[in-house]
């Protein structure tokens, strides 16, 4: 007898073709196999820790036991007596952000066992050597970098429609899904959980955050760096969007001399984050309302800030795009400013290349560590742990991005919505949640996601004081990657310290 798939019928089409052939399913695609290996790592103050590197692919499916993809994963767990209780041994799982990105920077740069260094605000080489981080949340958790489905190793099964997971609410069910799928493999049913997210890793969490407890697991803290809640500001003429990014610039102005002289950072930050509130919001929400003669002294108030002229605020309307003022700060020295870390600077483009999408893709800051973060990461990954992995190690895939979902529906409202509001997310799951804790960090220089919409957006809650005291915010020196930082590494890490410490207790 005939095989079935070599079997030529006459289709509707009214050609003989191999229909059986045709009407087959995608082949699977080889998954690599897990690999493991045990290191130490050396802390500052002599302190070591054994821990267990394992990079692996974990399968994911839906509620029909149909397979979604297989999720990238890299986990460091500590060895050794003092950490056998792995009921109490906190797991934190670690993203990045995009839409589309992997999570390679959070693990070399960030929070893992080992790192890239940094060197301020020069262009890593991409030869950088690792060593040992000193800022790692090893001490604290365990540790769990989950690349997004469609970029690093992650891949969307070939027999599965990836729009389903390349959205905002789609995505947050692959990475609950995910994380239990972990857990359960890794038998740490009981180990308290956290979230640890970056950028669009933020508005992850959020969504993740609720999701988790909708399938009947607690989480006991959630990290947010650089974070991002409600998109409504990016869109364009947003009142909100010229408020967040006010202090951006007068924190920048500071920094390159131009605003500020002798006055610490972070007091004129605060000074700009309190001048939008009680004299900018007032003023911009008017527009052309505005009369002439108050335009030109709010214009004055900005420019000392700001660093830009009072005239040229005043043309503006007092409405500042980023890449204007990125453009325009640094002018007179031919240089152009970073979007993730605005003291990054880069020698500004030939007006030929004026293109302003161009323009806004382009950053010093991300250029400056991206190549040496990849390269480090693959070394860790292949040479280190002896991982095989596929070709190509996707760190930002801008097809996922192109392709996201941005439709959400929040909790508590009748439909969904196209631009996403995760806070509301954050606060359902807090109030369903009273124990956990919530962590801000916010940095002064960053323009990709500033900290004042993050204070506005939480303020609009208005979360019982209870729920308040189980909140908190730090604000340091760095932009967007604040592993990029030094200075900001080293303040970050005993308050991290300290919020695990204080482990998943009310106040």
């Amino acid at each position: 007898m005939a095989d079935d798939t070599n079997e030529t019928k006459t289709c509707a089409c009214g050609a003989e073709c191999k229909c059986a052939a045709k009407a087959a399913a995608k082949p699977e695609e080889k998954v690599p196999a897990t690999a493991t290996k045990d290191f130490t790592w050396h802390g500052p103050d002599g302190e070591t820790i054994d821990y267990t590197a394992t990079a692996e692919m974990i399968p994911i499916w839906d509620d029909d036991r149909k397979l979604i993809g297989h999720m990238f994963m890299l986990s460091q767990v500590a060895n050794g007596d003092r950490y056998a209780d792995k009921d109490d041994r906190p797991v934190t799982f670690c993203w990045n952000g995009g839409p589309g990105g992997a999570s390679n920077m959070v693990c070399i740069g960030g929070q893992g066992a080992v790192r890239v260094p940094t060197q301020g605000e020069k262009h890593l080489p991409n030869d950088t050597p690792m060593e040992d981080n000193p800022y790692t949340l090893l001490p604290s958790s365990d540790l769990v970098f989950i690349d997004a489905l469609g970029t690093g190793y992650s891949h969307v099964d070939a027999n599965y429609d990836a729009k389903k997971v390349w959205g905002v609410d789609g995505d947050a069910d692959a990475f609950a899904r995910g994380i239990i799928a972990w857990l359960t493999a890794h038998k740490r049913y009981d180990s308290p959980v956290y979230l640890y997210g970056e950028s669009y890793g933020t508005m992850r969490n959020a969504v993740v955050f609720r999701v988790l407890g909708e399938k009947g697991y607690g989480v006991h803290g959630v990290i947010e760096q650089s974070t991002i809640l409600d998109y409504d500001p990016v869109m364009p003429g947003n009142d909100a969007y010229y408020m967040g990014m006010v202090p951006v610039y007068a924190a920048t102005a500071n920094y390159f001399g131009k605003a500020g002289a002798g006055v610490d950072k972070y007091e004129w930050f605060q000074k700009a984050c309190d001048w939008v509130n009680h004299t900018y919001a007032p003023a911009i929400v008017q527009g052309d309302m505005l009369p002439a003669d108050e335009m030109r002294d709010v214009a004055a108030q900005m420019s000392e800030l700001v660093g830009l002229p009072t005239d040229f605020l005043v043309e503006k309307g007092l409405r500042i795009e980023l890449d204007t003022f990125r453009k325009n700060l640094l002018k007179d020295e031919g240089k152009t400013l970073g979007r993730y870390d605005t003291r990054f600077t880069t020698y500004a483009y030939q007006d030929v290349q004026g293109d302003n999408e161009f323009y806004a893709g382009e950053d010093p800051s991300y250029d400056g560590i991206n190549a040496a973060y990849v390269d480090a990461y693959m070394k860790y990954l292949h040479d280190e742990i002896g991982f095989e992995g596929y070709p190509n190690y996707e760190a930002l895939s801008m097809k996922v991005n192109m392709d996201w979902n941005w439709t959400h529906t929040a909790p508590g409202t009748m439909g969904p919505a196209q631009v996403p509001n995760v806070a509301y997310d954050m606060a359902t799951a807090l109030r369903r949640n009273p124990t956990a804790r919530i962590l801000f960090f916010g940095g002064i220089h960053d323009a990709a996601t500033p900290f004042w919409n993050v204070m506005h957006d939480m303020s609009k809650l208005f979360l019982p004081q209870a729920l308040k005291d189980q909140i908190e915010y730090h604000v340091h020196s760095n932009g967007h990657m604040a592993y990029a930082d030094e200075d900001a590494m080293k303040q970050m890490a005993p308050e991290l310290k300290a919020f695990y410490a204080r482990k998943h207790v009310a106040a």
